[in-house]
């Protein structure tokens, strides 16, 4: 890329930095959330202090929310229920067929004697 690095808009809070944030953001084709952290991160000594922190760790929280979303609870819940539900059900009808099978035999033998 030319020289558009060196040149910055509004302040100077980047032309101290060896590499300005934006140039490493773009050539590392980071997405906005992370891109924006990197960014307060790396100015909020010379700018926002900490609120220049509080916005990267807003950012951070972004792309975390984005990349790694909670699973919702409640929904988690009544999956694990319905799954212990079928499974009771199915315990509870294999158990009425032994019961059954068992029974039969039972009056098969009582029958034949």
């Amino acid at each position: 890329m030319s020289n558009v690095y060196k040149k910055q808009i509004g302040g100077d809070h980047y032309q101290s930095m060896t590499i300005q944030p934006s140039e490493f953001i773009n050539k590392n084709n980071l997405p906005f959330a992370e891109g924006n952290a990197i960014k307060y991160l790396c100015r909020h000594k010379q700018k926002g202090q900490r609120q220049d922190l509080e916005k990267a760790i807003h950012y951070c929280q972004m792309a975390i929310d984005r990349d790694y979303p909670k699973k919702d609870f409640l929904e988690e819940a009544e999956k694990e229920k319905k799954e212990l539900e079928e499974s009771y059900q199915e315990s509870k009808r294999q158990t009425e067929e032994r019961k059954s099978k068992e029974w039969v035999k039972g009056y098969n033998k009582w029958k034949n004697k």
